[in-house]
């Protein structure tokens, strides 16, 4: 899944015209990406909101351009259920919402329209959600309780099991040391028996382990998706199409997953 920021406050890539998105999306899938991720707000720690009518604004003409120039899957990366449904509208077949479809409304419209959902854990939200995040019973059965409990709300809503990706939430209201066990355990969250997904790329957990910037953190970033690789993940959320395409291709080779 390659990462598309339409954004002027993310912290790695952002793309924050049109003409920029749209070649960025188109380059992306030149370089082997499976699905593309479409987002218009930034959820970096203490990031501010915007609004719905701007999000809009932001996504919904960058999906219409690439929907006619490839047939690669679209994802819209939103907590808005109106911003979901007009990506929806415009061609977008998966929802990814970093609030894991807490909102009634998001649940209803994974619901009605039967895409994907990529339902994402995040501790607090992302103005607060790095304030001293912690876990009495630990990270890991936190997030095995808390995915039974999002499963079983939004199958009550109708979304059915096949629709549904799982996402721990790497750096969303965790610690570096939270982020390095929840890799490190991703085989435990394989009980509920769906897809995983992972976006730990060139995130601050790994540039403050190594004491480099995020532009400088591609190896860390190859490495630990190759570990989530290894411990079960089935979609890799990244910035670097490219360098990811060809770990899949190494492992693959050598029947390592």
């Amino acid at each position: 899944m390659g990462i598309l920021n339409v954004t002027p406050d993310s912290y790695y890539e952002r793309y924050s015209t049109l003409e920029k998105a749209v070649e960025r999306g188109v380059c992306m899938v030149n370089e082997g990406a499976d699905i593309i991720d479409i987002g218009g707000e930034s959820t970096r720690p203490y990031a501010n909101p915007v609004s719905e009518e701007e999000e809009l604004q932001r996504v919904i003409p960058v999906i219409s351009e690439l929907i006619k120039k490839t047939e690669t899957p679209l994802s819209i990366d939103t907590m808005k259920p109106l911003v979901a449904q007009r990506a929806i509208e415009a061609g977008a077949t998966m929802i990814n919402d970093v609030t894991g479809f807490t909102h009634p409304a998001m649940g209803e419209l994974a619901a009605s329209t039967g895409i994907k959902v990529c339902i994402m854990h995040m501790l607090g939200k992302p103005q607060t959600m790095q304030d001293q995040p912690h876990y009495p019973d630990g990270v890991i059965p936190s997030l095995l309780k808390w995915f039974e409990e999002r499963i079983n709300a939004l199958i009550k809503l109708g979304v059915r099991e096949e629709q549904m990706i799982l996402d721990p939430g790497i750096g969303f209201g965790k610690t570096v040391e939270d982020n390095f066990t929840i890799i490190d355990h991703l085989n435990l969250l394989k009980v509920f028996n769906l897809p995983l997904l992972i976006g730990l790329s060139r995130k601050s957990f790994l540039f403050k382990t190594v004491k480099k910037t995020a532009k400088e953190v591609l190896s860390a970033t190859l490495a630990m998706n190759t570990i989530a690789l290894k411990n079960g993940v089935s979609i890799l959320r990244v910035h670097d199409i490219k360098e990811h395409k060809e770990i899949l291709t190494i492992l693959d080779a050598g029947k390592i997953i």
